[in-house]
């Protein structure tokens, strides 16, 4: 769209009172980095280095409200825009002393995206913008330097020509290998002024075949459809995976910004590169990054040439024989360093900066905290708060708790037989097995059928996105430190191995080779991405161990939480694991998977077949010291913490198997008849048994059943209590109760049993008995209820699946369309749907609290395990959450930062 097109478009006549373009440059910004919900984190932090007087080209960014506003009124743009665009293009011209269209001095702009939470490479850019073929001879006679003219030519059509009109970029890679194959180049650089020419003519023949009209040449259209098509990637395909998998607002929008372009291409003393204030893998502080010299910045993170290391220390580390910038280009790099301390300070966090020299001087084109791994993200907190650049509670809150998944990751075991294929860089850290893939596709079809994967590509792209969420690990022949790959592995907490050059990867033939192995579609390697080793066959790892900067962050985030975290646990190993990582207790131990045992499963199978309560209570005899011996064990690893024990809550059936085969023994062990067996199996079986006789139901039915869990469990408490001399107090919790008179009758059952038990023993039991609060009728009946309850825990993953009426065994098959048409933000069964089934638990807290001043409050639900979930149990101000063993650290760092929050919104 022209600039005066803009103007008959048909825009809104509301525009809000805020201006609809920020300017930036010459020390100046009209915008700062506090205002990244308009300006985006790009623009944002733009305004602010130019603001710091630091060199930064001069531009201007459009803001996200326009992008609102792009969406909402059919891809038109608000009133003033147009204009506020020329008045910004000319304040760029003053700065720049160059013209935009100018076929004499012409202006070259950038165009690009940024989104207010930072998205790498999800979104799209347009560089050189302002190039045709007067402008292309007038650079090439005003710079002096034809080659550098017509390569940022052609740059500018393939990347335009992908961008916006939607030519597919193997078309113009195809163009110039070939090209490059006819002359005998092996390397972009070699090609000359002339050589660029030809392949610029090729580049325009074959858009004119594809599109049917010639390459636009006026320099206002290809701006505005350039902004067009930046906004317009806000919702492309890979933009919208990627916010569904990190859980970012779709309403956001994304504002652009369009700079005067610096160019790294114009010879040797230019490059471009991209650099980390620390280690974004380690923490460690010193400089971390990659440069190009004669390049353009896309070249860093394509993989298209290999990278040069940024320091010496760099190039020694990685054994490269390439010289680094520190070598290369002295003055430029003394700048650079002295720009990361400045920026760091600044912002007081790990910084990610691109920068390019044009020509020697230094130019800064971005600064955004840099994404990191979960093991470098604790040691930045902790060096910045010891160092005095932080507090130890803005470390606490820098963290992102659910990235502590990473550090719980395997590594390989030193001590297992490796047969290494090929060796590449340590991209992210971790070690992953699974079978060889070669399309993002195809990865994520193996990783639906349950398979581990290892996604193996010459170069990964944003479009690669989906397949890098379904691998386990993921595996490049190409590109740095800093390509998209790694930058995306990291993120994700995905091992990933990049630029592994020894090896060649063949999409046809579906193989992959390297030294004379090869490797097929569906083999089985391992990576290992902190030594950058690819592997042959599976190799053995072993689970890291939690301490130093882990332990120091875990203990400040202690002394700060309210609620406590307790862990979902049955058996003797994940009761260690949960102590291991902090676990104050068991707030869900679920008895039926005692059940399946193979020393206990035939004694409970006989108890599912008597047809008699005599024949059930002998059966319930075999089972009860094996029970009491399981409940012992918990007791004596949590040592005098709370122990929340469900009752038996599954239906019956789920104890009996189907086949012809399982069934003859099961009547083989029970002394009946086959058919009797399957007759009675019949009988059992639901059809909705997650709504069936199931919970409190089979206690009011069989009250034998929980009479006898209810003596194991005061047994194993009077065991213990002799064996250590410390006082047990179980929490012995009644499933699915709707109602009051439910929890009456088997609160009294459990109370007979403990009466029983404290004469025969002649020892005071002292114990709380409580409900799940799973059903829609129970959290509104809470006051009620709680009146013979000392403590309620809130089932939510029953309590989501009854409120919206979805099984979330069957839910994967429409939740993703749900999420993407934006019906709901986030899957319910991972993240407590705040609105509904929130509003239930609400409502329990208060109507509870108001039948029962004492009561006792928790989540057992796999929301307990969740950061948002988590946040939202703090403000309902429930006692604990109690997720999985290996979740607990995630818990104890989200419930930190809940109550750092709510302290800081009651002081202000």
């Amino acid at each position: 769209m022209h600039r005066g097109q803009l103007r008959e478009s048909g825009m809104s006549e509301n525009p809000p009172s805020n201006p609809w373009v920020y300017r930036f440059g010459n020390g100046e910004a009209e915008g700062s980095a506090a205002m990244k919900r308009l300006l985006g984190g790009k623009g944002a932090n733009l305004a602010e280095m130019s603001r710091l007087g630091l060199p930064v080209p001069p531009g201007f960014t459009i803001t996200t409200a326009v992008c609102g506003h792009y969406y909402e009124y059919g891809r038109r743009y608000p009133n003033g825009v147009s204009e506020a665009v020329e008045a910004a293009l000319a304040f760029i011209e003053r700065c720049v002393g160059a013209r935009f269209g100018d076929p004499t001095n012409p202006l070259l702009v950038s165009v690009r995206s940024g989104a207010p939470v930072s998205m790498p490479g999800m979104m799209d850019t347009v560089l050189n913008l302002g190039l045709n073929d007067a402008t292309a001879r007038g650079l090439a006679e005003h710079s002096g330097d034809a080659r550098f003219a017509y390569d940022s030519y052609r740059r500018f059509l393939q990347m335009f020509g992908n961008v916006v009109l939607g030519v597919d970029h193997h078309e113009f890679e195809d163009i110039l290998e070939m090209y490059k194959n006819d002359v005998g180049a092996r390397l972009d650089t070699d090609l000359a002024a002339e050589n660029w020419l030809t392949v610029i003519d090729r580049y325009k023949a074959m858009m004119g075949d594809r599109l049917g009209e010639p390459f636009p040449q006026d320099v206002n259209d290809q701006l505005w459809r350039s902004i067009g098509a930046v906004f317009g990637s806000w919702r492309n395909q890979r933009a919208t995976t990627y916010r569904l998998l990190h859980g970012i607002a779709d309403d956001l929008g994304t504002a652009v910004t369009v700079q005067a372009m610096v160019f790294g291409n114009m010879g040797s003393d230019c490059a471009t590169g991209v650099a980390f204030t620390r280690n974004p893998s380690t923490g460690e502080n010193r400089l971390y990054g990659e440069f190009l010299i004669n390049a353009q910045g896309e070249d860093v993170v394509a993989g298209i040439r290999t990278p040069q290391p940024i320091s010496i220390e760099g190039r020694q580390a990685g054994d490269s024989p390439l010289p680094s910038m520190e070598e290369a280009m002295p003055e430029a790099f003394a700048e650079l360093m002295r720009l990361r301390e400045r920026l760091e300070t600044h912002y007081r966090d790990m910084q990610d900066l691109e920068f390019t020299v044009q020509r020697g001087r230094l130019f800064m084109l971005q600064t955004r905290s840099g994404k990191r791994t979960a093991r470098a993200a604790l040691r930045i907190a902790v060096d910045m708060a010891q160092s005095g650049m932080i507090t130890e509670d803005e470390a606490v809150l820098r963290l992102d708790p659910a990235a502590l998944d990473q550090l719980l990751h395997p590594t390989l075991d030193p001590t297992a037989e490796k047969h290494v294929m090929a060796r590449g860089l340590p991209a992210s850290p971790g070690a992953a097995s699974g079978k060889v893939a070669f399309s993002a596709d195809e990865a994520e079809i193996l990783a639906g059928r349950g398979e581990a994967v290892i996604l193996c590509r010459v170069e990964t792209s944003p479009e690669d996105i989906h397949g890098m969420h379904a691998a386990r690990g993921i595996l490049t022949t190409r590109g740095g430190m800093t390509s998209h790959a790694a930058v995306v592995a990291r993120g994700m907490g995905r091992a990933c191995v990049s630029g592994a050059g020894e090896l060649r990867i063949d999409y046809r033939s579906q193989t992959m080779t390297a030294a004379g192995i090869q490797v097929r579609a569906g083999d089985i390697i391992t990576i290992d991405g902190s030594s950058g080793e690819v592997l042959l066959g599976a190799v053995p790892t072993i689970q890291p161990e939690m301490s130093g900067d882990f332990a120091t962050v875990m203990a400040w985030a202690d002394r700060t939480r309210r609620m406590r975290v307790r862990a979902n646990a049955e058996t003797p190993h994940d009761a260690k694991t949960a102590r291991d990582f902090g676990a104050e207790g068991i707030g869900l131990c679920r008895t039926e998977h005692m059940f399946f045992e193979a020393d206990r499963i035939v004694a409970v199978r006989r108890m599912i077949m008597a047809e008699t309560e005599a024949e059930r209570r002998r059966a319930l005899a075999e089972i009860e010291p094996i029970q009491r011996k399981d409940f012992a064990e918990l007791f004596t690893i949590m040592a005098g913490l709370p122990v929340t024990i469900r009752l038996l809550d599954p239906p019956l059936h789920e104890f009996l198997p189907s086949s012809d085969e399982e069934l003859a023994q099961v009547a083989d062990a029970s002394g009946s008849e086959p058919l009797k067996v399957r007759q009675r199996a019949l009988r059992l079986k639901e059809s909705n048994p997650m709504l069936g006789h199931r919970g409190c139901r089979l206690g009011i039915t069989f009250p034998e059943i929980y009479e006898m869990q209810a003596r194991a469990i005061f047994l194993a408490v009077l065991d213990v209590a002799e064996c250590t001399g410390q006082p047990v107090i179980p929490e012995i919790m009644i499933p699915l109760v709707g109602a009051r008179r439910e929890l009456e009758i088997l609160k009294g059952v459990i109370d007979s049993v403990a009466t029983e038990i404290s004469k025969t023993r002649e020892h005071a039991l002292h114990y709380l008995v409580g409900t799940m609060i799973e059903l829609p009728r129970a959290a509104l009946r809470a006051e009620d209820i709680a009146a013979v309850a000392d403590f309620f825990s809130f089932g939510t993953n029953d309590l989501t699946q009854t409120t919206f009426g979805i099984s979330r065994d069957d839910s994967s098959a429409f939740l993703s369309d749900y999420q993407r048409a934006g019906i709901l933000p986030a899957d319910p069964f991972v993240t407590l749907d705040q609105k509904g089934v929130g509003e239930l638990l609400s409502i329990a807290v208060e109507r509870g609290r108001r039948g029962r001043p004492s009561l006792k409050l928790g989540i057992c639900g796999e929301h307990g395990g969740d950061p948002d979930s988590i946040a939202f149990c703090d403000g309902l101000t429930l006692d604990y959450v109690s997720c999985s063993p290996f979740r607990v650290p995630i818990a104890r760092l989200s419930a930190a930062q809940a109550s750092l929050r709510a302290a800081t919104a009651e002081s202000e």
